[in-house]
């Protein structure tokens, strides 16, 4: 999730190359909007939707609506007996400063699900509803939101969605967002995690990977920017 403002933004714009499109140096804040996020890194997938606010009364009906959708497309999950579907959720807990107490009855686990250490996040309704769906929380460390792949795509839809542009209204953000995210489903690129382990087994066997802004994550080819993008960051040091 991450607000978004009517300001004007840096960067190359849509217009044609000349006469060179100009932004106005004075301007009023007409309000933000919030972006909600799922991203699956493996397909490079992702699912967006634009909120004027983004309480718990927001998010949380979006979230199990968006998740329900997600678990539908798995395949089914094999069948196990209770002593190993309990064994396959707590070694998601091993190491933790913090863990919530798991509930006796749990199904096959089958999602993961990192997300910000936010209080809304840990509501015990909420936790509770991904448990018997079969969806393990995870929280990433306070400060450390670099550790959600999420942060890594907002940036790059932000950047295609808003550069060199000056949107006049919430609704106008929220709109050229989901119009990005369309496009980028169109043709995603799955995102890989550039941990130190990783980062060994690729120099060993000299496996070529990008970084993208905001996280950890890499992509496998470069992502691909439009031309007047591309030869405007091509002088970035």
């Amino acid at each position: 999730m991450r607000s978004k403002t009517t300001v004007p933004h840096p960067g190359p714009s849509w217009q044609p190359q000349a006469p060179p499109a100009r932004q106005p140096h004075e301007y009023i804040r007409g309000g933000t909007t919030k972006i909600l996020t799922l991203f699956h890194p493996a397909s490079g997938q992702v699912r967006l939707h634009s909120v004027p606010c983004c309480t718990n009364a927001v998010l949380h009906p979006w979230l199990r609506e968006r998740l329900t959708a997600i678990l539908a497309e798995l395949p089914a999950p094999a069948a196990c007996d209770p002593v190993t579907t309990h064994a396959a959720w707590e070694v998601w807990q091993a190491d933790l400063t913090l863990r919530f107490t798991l509930p006796e009855d749990l199904p096959p686990l089958r999602l993961l699900l990192v997300w910000d250490n936010l209080t809304g996040h840990k509501t015990p309704d909420l936790v509770l509803w991904l448990c018997a769906h079969g969806i393990m929380p995870l929280y990433t460390p306070v400060g450390g939101s670099w550790l959600n792949m999420a942060e890594s795509i907002q940036r790059v839809l932000k950047r295609r969605a808003l550069a060199g542009q000056h949107p006049h209204s919430p609704a106008e953000i929220g709109r050229w967002f989901e119009q990005t995210a369309r496009c980028w489903n169109a043709q995603p690129a799955p995102f890989v995690w550039n941990v130190k382990r990783r980062q060994r087994r690729r120099r060993s066997a000299k496996e070529q990977i990008h970084r993208v802004g905001g996280s950890g994550a890499c992509t496998r080819q470069p992502l691909p920017q439009p031309r007047s993008q591309a030869s405007a960051e091509c002088h970035v040091p």
